[in-house]
């Protein structure tokens, strides 16, 4: 589980908080292996037996008091009892993992019987189900639906759902089989009503709602958990049509044709309920859906991504099959280790509390700050800003010289596949058996911070990357409520707020007669703050990039949705790299020459290297120089330094990243070339020039001023 705050000394009050302009909160990568600092937790058993504190319901933990009889609970500081159990389980401290480390993973009781683990197999939307096990080799009971769309017979009803699921070892050539009759859409036979032809037009044929709430519906049938985790990996070419949950992608083509409207405000919100609702019910199923968009044309991402991202699954959009990385995706999801079924819950001192919490979840309807997550990986993160619950702040424990009691719990509850050697290596069973099993775990982190004595301090204490973190979320739905515009000066704004502040800590602004004067050149670089620094091109960056440029500069709706749902639930260094990418130089594919530029041309003429590559994240560009040397090898061979350092990269991805290979004047550089933003210039009203961020910056002065008149 890794954690990181944006400040790691909070405000000691909200006065603090407001004078510092610096969004204060935290991002949590739950299922991470290991923390920030690289610690893996604490194991342990009996995990139902840690007491809990009767009043706020946090767990025990390395920073409560303990005597012979009872504890303090260190978030509230309620006295709390020892049952005669947890006595005696604490008179040997050494072998309990809460009295060893803040950060343990515990295991609870589980009466899940031993699974066989399955290997990698893909099941995309099929017309109908498919009988791999009885007596004919393949099988296909073909479900008509009527003339709505609407199946007229549950799934359960044609085929049990025990029947249905098959086991890949015995099965796998069958299932290969059962794919291989997979035909394009129009060549089914249809119902009448569905993908009908009128006037050489196919109206309608993806009844991609109907078969979505048939699948979660024969799921989630009588038997109850059936698995730990039932996946979906839906595949779209193109918008659904037909039936329940069928979008009108006509919107599209009525804002491009420019009727008044904005098309940033129209094409960003949902224009039906249905998959949201859907998303409940697969929620309630334990049933995590990925959507697959493999088309160029309006698919209308901002409906269907609910059922994705709150069933706890991921959005991907490719623009065409050539250069597609659906495969690679699909096997590197498969082939991932998992938590299911999972709750996220986030306890506070009771000074402050959790304010906004982001990410792809389903809240709890009834419990405040809890969280359930169906499926989560290694790679997936969650936000959260902080609120003062009052006034006073942590102001009482500056009086007291406490300054280091202020804590936060997360507690992370989920069920994980364990292999035979793991449960081996516990003593749990036989290795020789060769079974995996489900296991029920729980893992806790307590973190503890200290407060900032005054806004230096505080600055001095700011993390850039989670501070991204909160502000993409925040932008991402103002987009949503407001349109991409509204996004962009909410950015934009953010950062003369906050230079404004940092100037004024720094007296470079001062009040004379009620006005405000510069009596020394205003700062816009924070260069009196190293941690300070990086915030402005990580704006500049932001406002660049596709999720806030206009409409009508070219950038796809659909696109815009699935960067939404990518950087929303990226951890802080990738959601760096995907706003602002990291441009090194080699001399050749074997020797490194500088370890950073800036993203501009002038970087690669002056820089003198032949060799440059490129990681924005989803993409990886390695381009030759036009002025290289023509012996150099291209592309890089596959044993070099450069090579070995892009097989590491993609490696540690959570998705497949396009890898491309450019000899400037030879290829078409446009790929590459579009990453160097600090050509281009953007303000407050997104406006396009040929200056960069020199001139970005030349206008934050003169917005400063406006904002403190």
């Amino acid at each position: 589980m890794a954690v990181r705050a944006t400040v790691s000394r909070f405000p000691i009050d909200p006065d603090s908080q407001e004078s510092s302009g610096v969004p204060w909160g935290l991002t949590v990568t739950p299922f991470a292996a290991k923390d920030e600092n690289d610690q893996a937790p604490a194991y342990g058993l009996d995990g139902h037996l840690l007491p809990r504190c009767e009043n706020c319901y946090a767990y025990f933990n390395t920073y409560c008091e303990l005597d012979q009889w009872a504890w303090n609970c260190s978030l509230c500081g309620t006295l709390n009892g020892l049952s005669a159990q947890a006595i005696s389980r604490y008179s040997h401290p050494q072998s309990c993992a809460e009295m060893m480390s803040s950060f343990i993973d515990l295991q609870l009781p589980s009466s899940e019987e031993f699974l066989e683990l399955t290997k990698s197999a893909l099941q995309a939307a099929l017309e109908g189900l498919y009988d791999v096990q009885g007596p004919i080799p393949v099988k296909n009971v073909f479900v008509h639906q009527d003339t709505e769309g609407i199946l007229p017979i549950e799934l359960e009803d044609v085929m049990p759902l025990l029947q249905f699921l098959a086991p890949v070892e015995t099965c796998k050539d069958r299932i290969t089989s059962a794919l291989e009759t997979l035909r394009p859409i129009t060549s089914w036979e249809r119902t009448p009503g569905a993908g009908q032809v009128l006037d050489g037009v196919l109206m309608g044929g993806r009844g991609f709602g109907a078969a979505m709430e048939a699948l979660c519906n024969y799921l989630g049938s009588e038997y109850g958990n059936t698995f730990a985790l039932a996946r979906v990996f839906a595949c779209l070419s193109g918008p659904p049509d037909y039936g329940p949950g069928q979008l009108d992608t006509r919107r599209y083509g009525e804002q491009y044709a420019s009727k008044g409207e904005d098309a940033d405000c129209a094409l960003l919100p949902e224009q039906t309920p249905f998959y949201k609702d859907l998303a409940a019910v697969a929620v309630q199923a334990g049933v995590c859906v990925d959507i697959f968009a493999v088309t160029n044309e309006y698919t209308d991402l901002a409906s269907l991504k609910f059922l994705s991202i709150e069933s706890g699954g991921s959005l991907f959009l490719y623009a065409n099959t050539d250069d597609s990385t659906l495969p690679q995706d699909m096997y590197r999801m498969l082939s991932r280790l998992y938590a299911f079924n999972c709750v996220l819950r986030l306890r506070t001192s009771t000074e402050f509390k959790p304010g906004h919490s982001y990410g792809h979840f389903f809240p709890d309807p009834q419990y405040e700050n809890v969280q359930h997550i169906i499926c989560c990986d290694s790679f997936a993160t969650y936000s959260y800003d902080f609120d003062f619950a009052n006034n006073v702040g942590f102001s009482r424990f500056v009086i007291c010289k406490l300054l280091q009691i202020i804590q936060l719990q997360i507690a992370f509850q989920y069920t994980v596949v364990v292999p035979p050697e793991e449960l081996s290596s516990l003593g749990l069973v036989s290795s020789s058996r060769g079974k995996h099993s489900l296991k029920r775990r729980l893992r806790i982190r307590t973190l503890q911070y200290g407060t900032a004595q005054n806004l230096n301090d505080l600055y001095d204490s700011v993390d850039p990357e989670p501070v991204l973190s909160l502000l993409v979320h925040t932008v991402i739905l103002a987009s949503l409520e407001q349109g991409v515009r509204e996004g962009r000066m909410l950015l934009h704004d953010w950062l003369v707020i906050l230079t404004a502040k940092y100037n004024e800590a720094f007296k470079h602004i001062q009040y004379k007669n009620g006005s405000s004067s510069i009596t020394a050149q205003m700062d816009v670089t924070f260069s009196q703050c190293p941690q300070l620094q990086p915030l402005a091109h990580l704006v500049f960056a932001l406002l660049r990039n596709p999720l806030l440029r206009f409409h009508e500069e070219g950038v796809h709706p659909g696109y815009r949705i699935y960067l939404q749902c990518l950087f929303s639930a990226l951890e802080p260094s990738s959601l760096h790299r995907a706003i602002y990418p990291m441009l090194t130089s080699y001399s050749t594919p074997d020797k490194p020459a500088y370890p950073r530029h800036s993203l501009s041309r002038a970087a690669l003429i002056s820089s003198g290297s032949p060799i440059f590559f490129l990681d924005a994240f989803t993409t990886l560009s390695v381009f030759y120089s036009s002025t290289a040397d023509p012996s150099l090898p291209f592309p890089p061979p596959h044993d070099c330094l450069l090579r070995s350092t892009i097989n590491k990269l993609k490696q540690d991805r959570c998705i497949t990243p396009k890898l491309v290979f450019i000899w400037g004047g030879q290829d078409d550089a446009t790929v590459f070339e579009n990453y160097l933003i600090e050509e281009q210039d953007v303000d407050g009203s997104g406006l396009t020039s040929v200056m960069g961020f020199v001139s970005f910056l030349e206008d934050i002065p003169q917005s400063v001023l406006e904002y403190m008149k």
